[in-house]
């Protein structure tokens, strides 16, 4: 017995391990190509529920819907037989489906079609089923007729009101209400049971007040259905009205209702059991009666209430168990109490079980000879039982198949072959359901494939795990092996890692992963491949995020986020506002690393996060901003500990918006002198929130708080009650006080009055107090109310004493002190005498003279005044401005100096004397000249480089000559960066305002300083330097900058029929220092490749590095330009290069056309002057304007558009000026016109005409020229002449 015991143990054990080894079977991928390729038993998709109640107005569908391959065909059972559904013409299937219609428009009774059906789907490889579905119509029957008596019953005892509806299906849905359907008002002491009654823990006189109507709402039809009404007759021993009772304390003894303990209404008893089904919702329920109305409280024996599925529904009088299961078996008890005792109700429960599954069949798809298993595990209370089926038969009657063997609740299959397909089904049991699965047993043989996209490319941030998907398929199951780069051996260990579906795991992406991977699917079929290209990418870093930042209101604020990641991927940033997206308003500026906020307000408060992400990953940094804004008003302001003289007053603080309150200012308002006006009271620090104010007397007070912070100043609270103190006499006089005059014979007394806080009382006023000093005068006296009187007849400016008091109607105020004031002053009488002059330089004289005396001064002596213009200048012809000007000298003194007066220019001078009203008479008047001085700088000076040889320099006489100009000094200086020439110096005359100055190199620049000089030297300088040269310039269109060492340049250039010189610059920057650097320059002006040309001349740098081996390498194209340098990285090298173009180039002097062109000008010179020569021997005039302007029109009109002759017999000639001595001189040396023969002489000794005809020409024209000679060739032929 025991060896047989250990048998079976064995066996046991080898059948389990068995069963272990097959439990891997093939899985069919989702996509629909491989499924269509594959055969497949049926298998069923949609369904209708198990019990399947329907609307008897609409048709009835019951669904069956199923896939495989080939594709299935349908049949149905009703009530176990097969049901025909050809023979009934108001059934059909839908098409390509299995699902029944019954159509009722042509009538019949939806009854008859009740019944339990189930549908089959099949093909060449096996049958499956669909559950069992209970078709049942719905109904919804009318409440029975019955009579209902009136109800009487006594106030407090309890009721039960029947609802008893009509069976319905599904069951209707239960409510009360009046007959005028007005719901009925329910609380713990009326309420509806889960059956439909109401209940009344006990009726008390109100609830007869409307009668009570039981309604049934049926789900399908969409109908209510009406109970006929209770009527409710409460018998009283109180019959009072009902509001006399309403507010007592004791509502009960007050009507003469007697106490009761609580009792039961439903469930009955002490105890009761419950059964409920696992998975549904249990409703435990208890209701009691008694007065007053019990409480309702849940209690479970031996445990806790499940907290996380319990609830507490009508009043707490019912308990709701969502999804039960076994664990909430056991008692439950409710316990029901008011003030006169307790009872409870134990509620046995019981949880029963429909059958679940543990185990439910899948779909077994299995290679030919693979071994495998169908597993059928369901567990209930009782305990099911297991059947197995086989395209809808049972199993036990199926063909035997030898390579299958049924074990309980497990079918195993071993060495399948083609043809073994089927479907099985199982049917788990018991008396509270059942449930029945469908599962397929395919055998297949399929080569290797693979599913996944062809060449995918990966991305993957640097060491981060990543997986290679390769899902396969076949039958049977291939073996899958990972190479990569197209290596010999198979990925597995270290940092990979394959799993069963195919992927490849990398655990940690590096740099040298990167890479093609190969993943090869085999079995005995074939093999199929793919490849996936990994790609490594940097992450994405935050190297500098936002930080915790505190600022004003108003203010500008920048939240930095730096940012580095992968240059091959897209980035993106984005900011989040307290972890929701931030709109970017006109107040804020997205950057790339960063985010600007502009007047920063309240609402910008709160957490700031950067997020910066890629399509692969992403990085964020979050930092929280603070904004300081000023504070809230204080409130709630109270006056207390009121005297006579102070005052407590009480604030409470406002929010101090994140920035600490500092002080309080407090101000006050008064309604009497100065009404609606605040002035500052007193301050306080932050940390009070209570003051004792000092005030004055008769003041009525009104008080405000104004809060302080960093930031500013919040609103004013609202005002203070008033407080109004009482009078005094004045505690002070008025300040300010002062007496002067405004006419001769007045004294005006001012004072500053006194404020509404000093005056102490009503009716304020001041007595004024006055006499003259130095007298025994007796004091004369005038009381007023406003801040000014007048003292009329008083003698000319002598002293007086003043005192003003202060007096209200409670008194004075302490005798006032006394000032002095002075009556009004007259005009002086008299002007300085013996006045004295002597030239100290050419700009300043000194003054001596006889003071005046004090009487006749009348008044007080401001000092005496010098009035001094100018009256000429010494040079002629020179316009001056006569305007007056003056210098005083304050006090009582007498001498003075006048200063910043003209050179060589005359002068006259007079004196009075000033006081308080004005200037007295006038002295005598004084001339003087000064004499010669330096002269002022030119007025300008203008520079134009008209070439690379030559500066032309014109320049103004100077604004001031101050004398009379003996000519000009220029010094100027080469310099080129911090290199600097040596000095040179040129002297002109002066009528010479021309230079021209030849270059000695074309780079340098120079720097000018002219000055004018007169007799007695030099005067001020005016300092110019040259315009950069064009190599030195901004570069144009054609400069190109490049980086790395090289640059590519198309210089724009015009070809013509001579040479012509390009010059143009290109920029590039090096990346390290002591390199060989190389620019190319494009072009098409070269002809010929020529060898490199190089220069070992080294340049050196203000900073000791330097340029050496230029070389350049040329052809019809390009050149390639190199050098070595051992500058810093990042320094910028400008290269300049001149092209010459050429077109055709020949010897212009050769040319056969050149020669005659010349001959002919020559002849047409030749008769011109022959003409001139006869015109001018007949005394006339040789009309040459019309001629020339042909000549000018015809040949030369577009060289030069502005040239043009006049005659200037009687003209000033253009661009003269006058000079100091008052002559007229021609602004360029060269001219003869000052040699002619006068203004109407045409020709001088040698025959040329010169001075009748001139050349007119723009500004910008003419600066360029070294002389006025005109430059055409029209010009050239008179020149000739």
């Amino acid at each position: 017995m025991v060896m047989q015991q250990s048998l079976l143990t064995c066996s046991g054990v080898v059948f389990a391990l068995y069963l272990h080894h097959v439990i891997r079977a093939i899985e069919v991928p989702l996509d629909p190509n491989i499924q269509s390729e594959l055969s497949q038993p049926p298998t069923i998709t949609e369904q209708s529920v198990k019990d399947y109640i329907v609307d008897p107005r609409d048709n009835i569908f019951i669904e069956c819907e199923a896939k495989g391959n080939p594709i299935p065909t349908f049949s149905w059972t009703r009530n176990g037989k097969f049901f025909n559904v050809a023979k009934d013409p108001k059934v059909s299937m839908q098409r390509r489906s299995g699902t029944l219609v019954i159509d009722f428009r042509g009538g019949g009774r939806p009854e008859d079609y009740e019944g339990e059906y189930q549908c089959s789907a099949r093909n060449e490889y096996g049958t499956a089923l669909s559950s069992k579905i209970l078709l049942q119509v719905s109904r919804s029957p009318l409440w029975p007729k019955e009579h209902l008596d009136l109800v009487e019953i006594d106030e407090g005892s309890p009721l039960t009101l029947k609802c008893n509806p009509p069976p319905g299906l599904p069951p209707p849905v239960i409510f009360w209400m009046s007959s005028s359907m007005e719901p009925i008002h329910q609380d713990k002491r009326v309420s509806q049971g889960q059956n439909g009654d109401l209940y009344f823990s006990n009726v008390m006189l109100q609830d007869a007040q409307t009668d009570y109507s039981c309604n049934a709402r049926f789900h399908f039809t969409h109908t209510i259905q009406q109970k006929n009404p209770y009527t409710l007759k409460v018998q009283t021993k109180n019959p009072h009205n009902e509001t006399s009772f309403r507010n007592h304390t004791d509502m009960y003894s007050a009507r003469g209702v007697m106490e009761t303990t609580p009792s039961f209404m439903y469930p009955y008893g002490t105890s009761s059991n419950q059964i409920v089904l696992r998975g549904v919702d249990l409703l435990l329920e208890c209701i009691a009666s008694g007065v007053p109305a019990p409480d309702i409280m849940w209690y479970k024996k031996g445990g806790e209430l499940p907290t996380d599925k319990t609830k507490l529904e009508n009043f707490n009088k019912a308990l709701r168990i969502t999804n039960v299961s076994e664990e909430d078996s056991g008692e439950y008890f409710c316990l029901a109490s008011n003030k006169m005792g307790s009872i409870r109700h134990t509620i046995s429960v019981r949880v029963k079980a429909a059958p679940y599954w543990l185990d439910e069949p899948q779909n077994l798809i299995l290679a030919p000879g693979e071994d495998g298993r169908l597993v059928c595990r369901a567990n209930g209370n009782p305990k099911p039982t297991i059947q197995w089926l086989v395209n809808g038969e049972p199993i036990e009657s199926a063909p035997p198949n030898p390579s299958r063997e049924v074990a309980g609740d497990t079918i195993v299959f071993r060495d399948t072959q083609i043809g073994s397909s089927a479907v099985y089904q199982c049917n788990a049991s018991n008396e509270h359901g059942y449930l029945l699965a469908n599962a397929f047993v395919s055998v297949l043989d399929v080569p290797p494939r693979i599913l996944a996209p062809r060449n995918q490319l990966i991305k993957v941030i640097q060491y981060n795990r990543t997986l290679l998907d390769c899902p396969f398929f076949g039958s049977p199951i291939p073996t899958l092996r990972w190479f990569k780069n197209g290596q010999g051996s198979a990925l597995d260990g270290e940092n990979y890692q394959r799993h069963e579906n195919g992927s490849l795991e990398i655990n940690m992406a590096r740099k040298e992963d990167q890479g093609i991977y190969t993943c090869v699917a085999t079995n005995i079929l074939g093999k199929a491949e793919n490849q996936v290209r990994l790609e490594i990418k940097d992450p994405t870093r935050i190297v500098r995020g936002p930080e915790d930042l505190i600022v004003k209101r108003g203010s500008m604020v920048r939240l930095d986020c730096r940012i580095k990641h992968d240059s091959t991927l897209k980035l993106t940033v984005a900011w989040l506002k307290d972890d929701t997206p931030l709109y970017i308003g006109n107040r804020m500026k997205k950057e790339d690393d960063g985010l600007i906020i502009y007047g920063v307000a309240e609402k910008d408060q709160g957490d700031y996060t950067c997020v910066a992400s890629t399509e692969l990953d992403k990085d964020s940094a979050k930092a929280f901003l603070t904004v300081l804004e000023r504070p809230e008003r204080p409130r709630d302001l109270e006056l207390t500990d009121l005297a006579e003289r102070s005052v407590r007053l009480t604030w409470i603080p406002g929010d101090d918006n994140n920035s600490p309150i500092t002080d309080y200012v407090v101000q006050f308002e008064e309604d009497k002198f100065q009404p609606g006006s605040w002035h500052n009271h007193s301050r306080y620090p932050g940390s009070v929130n209570s003051a004792v104010l000092r005030l004055s007397p008769y003041v009525n007070y009104q008080f405000r708080v104004i809060a302080v912070n960093e930031v500013g100043s919040s609103l004013p609270s609202l005002p203070s009650e008033r407080y109004h103190t009482i009078g005094a006499s004045p505690e002070i006089n008025p300040t300010g006080v002062r007496g002067a005059g405004t006419q001769k014979n007045n004294m005006e007394i001012t004072w500053t009055p006194l404020n509404a806080t000093q005056a102490y009382g009503p009716n304020l006023r001041y007595i004024v107090n006055w006499r003259q000093r130095d007298t025994r005068d007796s004091w004369s006296n005038e009381t007023v109310r406003t801040t000014r009187h007048v003292v009329w007849n008083t003698p000319i400016y002598v002293p007086y004493e003043i005192k003003v008091q202060a007096e209200n109607d409670f008194g004075r105020a302490p005798e006032p002190d006394v000032i002095i004031g002075y009556s009004g002053e007259d005009y002086p009488k008299a002007a300085p005498t013996d006045i004295r002059l002597k030239v100290i330089n050419s700009t300043a004289v000194s003054l001596q003279w006889s003071r005046v005396y004090p009487d006749t001064i009348q008044g007080q002596l401001k000092e005496y005044r010098a009035y001094f213009w100018r009256e000429s200048s010494l040079l002629k012809n020179l316009w001056v401005s006569k305007k007056r000007q003056s210098v005083g000298f304050v006090g009582d003194r007498p001498r003075g100096l006048v200063s910043r007066l003209f050179p060589y220019s005359n002068y006259k001078l007079e004196m009075v004397v000033v006081n308080g009203r004005g200037d007295g008479p006038r002295s005598e008047i004084k001339e003087f000249t000064t004499p010669e001085g330096v002269p002022s700088a030119p007025r300008y000076i203008r520079i134009r480089q008209p070439n690379l040889e030559t500066i032309t320099l014109e320049w103004d006489h100077p604004e001031h000559p101050n004398g009379i100009l003996t000519g000009y000094n220029l010094r100027y200086q080469a310099f080129n960066g911090s290199k600097m020439g040596r000095t040179l110096v040129e002297t002109f005359s002066p009528n010479q305002t021309r230079f021209t100055l030849k270059r000695t190199d074309p780079i340098s620049r120079y720097r000018f300083f002219l000055r004018a000089r007169t007799q007695v030297g030099d005067g001020e300088s005016i300092v110019e330097e040259s315009p950069a040269p064009l190599n030195e310039a901004t570069p144009t269109p054609g400069t190109v900058p490049t980086g790395g060492g090289a640059a590519t340049l198309l210089p724009t250039t015009t070809v013509s029929l001579t040479s012509t010189t390009a010059i143009a610059t290109t920029t590039i920057t090096t990346a390290a220092t002591t390199t060989t650097t190389t620019t190319t320059v494009s072009g098409t002006a070269a002809t010929t490749q020529s060898a490199p040309t190089a220069t070992t001349r080294r340049e050196f740098a203000t900073n000791g590095s330097s340029i050496w081996n230029v070389k350049a390498f040329t052809n019809s194209n390009w050149a390639n330009i190199t050098w070595s340098h051992n500058f810093s990285a990042g320094t910028d090298f400008v290269v300049e290069y001149i092209t010459t173009y050429t077109k055709n180039h020949v010897d212009i002097a050769t040319q056969g056309w050149f020669i005659g062109l010349m001959c002919a000008i020559a002849l047409l010179v030749l008769i011109l002057l022959i003409v001139c020569f006869i015109k001018r021997s007949r005394g006339g005039k040789y009309p040459v304007r019309e001629k020339v302007e042909v000549l000018d029109h015809e040949d030369h009109k577009v060289d030069d558009p502005s040239f043009d002759y006049s005659d200037e017999d009687n003209k000033e000639p253009p661009g003269s000026h006058t000079s100091l001595d008052g002559t007229i001189k021609q602004e360029s040396d060269d001219s003869l016109v000052d040699y002619g023969e006068g203004g109407e002489g045409q020709f001088n000794e040698d025959g040329s005409f010169i001075g009748q005809y001139t050349v007119k020409k723009d500004k910008e024209e003419t600066e360029g020229n070294e002389s006025s000679e005109a430059t055409s060739p029209v010009n050239a032929i008179y020149s000739l002449a």
